[in-house]
């Protein structure tokens, strides 16, 4: 027995004309443009989930009491659609979003999503806009799924009625400039989450949290901030949005452990597996600021990269706090950097063989 539901198709009135859309995706952007159609499924106390439609999309009508703007019951994924050299569709290890999404549903207090409702609403969707995947190098269909409580209410609980809903926008690289090393801000005034908090929940908290560190990056002049933990403020944890990698001079690749105060990123758990798969040992242990910036000085670390969904694989070149700077590698793209994105792409898009059974085809 599966847990899918009907999806109700409810006709877009007026979709985008093709030219138009061939305008809009030959240069994208990241999270700007986005494609006709949503899909949307209801939950309630009394229904469980019900209502799937894929729709025009369009604004939600909300009641000013709703619970998601007092008490922020939100929680959200990114995934992304590739199309093939031979015009596949493809989506990348999605029930691992799908089980991601309930884990941080579980901690929002929130109903969980039977998987296969989940993957059946993002192909629902796919399908209806994949002629919104662009093509090129590094494009894609950025896919977000999330959900919010909607119950009129002004009392401290869990909501009793939710909304999940399923968007899309074409995107090209997330940075400008493509690989390039970015530089990054070591926030020191500001953590991102504490044990027990929030922080292996991707939920739309933690990244409000971190905006006021983010402007903190742009005003001194980086792409991005770092956070360290909130007990101590000593040892690295994750950047804004992405998780981050140290190479060392032997080859080996360290990267902070999963303790519950960082979000298990599903291209880290890729990179981790390609890594060891290609013989490298790679170690889940806690690594400091303060060896972060010796190890660079003396030439230990080779190589430092975060990785997330939107910017897959990016190379970290240059560090900067409040006590100064110092870069990495003389601030270049690295040799193993370099290989494990070659690596998770090809499988992406279907350049590689799929050895680890991470292609999902999405029939269109």
């Amino acid at each position: 027995m599966t847990a899918k539901i009907d999806i109700r198709h409810i006709p877009h009135a007026t979709p985008t004309p093709a030219d138009v859309r061939a305008k809009l995706i030959a240069d994208p952007g990241f999270g700007k443009i986005f494609t006709d159609h949503m899909v949307t499924v209801r939950w309630s106390a009394d229904k469980g989930w019900h209502d799937g439609q894929l729709r025009a999309r369009e604004a939600f009508t909300l009641d000013p009491a709703a619970a998601v703007l007092h008490y922020a019951q939100e929680i959200f994924e990114g995934m992304k659609a590739y199309r093939t050299p031979d015009g596949e569709v493809l989506l990348f290890r999605p029930l691992e979003n799908a089980r991601r999404f309930n884990r941080s549903a579980e901690r929002m207090a929130m109903p969980a999503l039977p998987e296969e409702i989940f993957l059946q609403a993002v192909e629902a969707l796919v399908r209806a806009d994949v002629d919104w995947i662009p093509g090129g190098d590094g494009a894609s269909l950025y896919l977000r799924p999330f959900m919010f409580a909607d119950e009129s209410f002004l009392g401290v609980k869990p909501a009793g009625s939710y909304v999940f809903c399923v968007i899309a926008c074409p995107v090209g690289a997330y940075f400008k400039g493509g690989a390039k090393p970015v530089s990054v801000w070591a926030s020191q005034d500001y953590t991102r989450a504490a044990a027990g908090g929030t922080g292996a929940a991707k939920c739309g908290g933690n990244y409000a949290a971190s905006l006021i560190a983010q402007a903190e990056a742009i005003r001194n002049g980086c792409d991005q901030v770092v956070f360290l933990d909130a007990a101590e403020k000593k040892w690295v944890e994750e950047l804004g949005g992405m998780n981050v990698f140290f190479v060392f001079d032997d080859g080996t690749l360290q990267t902070p452990p999963l303790t519950g105060t960082i979000l298990p990123g599903i291209t880290r758990d890729s990179i981790i597996k390609l890594a060891r798969a290609d013989g490298m040992i790679v170690n889940e242990t806690p690594y400091s600021f303060a060896q972060w910036q010796a190890d660079a000085a003396s030439g230990r670390l080779r190589e430092v990269f975060a990785c997330g969904t939107a910017a897959v694989v990016s190379a970290i070149g240059t560090v900067r706090h409040k006590e100064g700077s110092f870069t990495i590698g003389g601030g270049e793209d690295g040799e193993i950097t370099r290989t494990l994105r070659a690596r998770l792409t090809a499988i992406q898009r279907a350049q590689a063989p799929d050895t680890m059974g991470w292609r999902h085809k999405v029939v269109v």
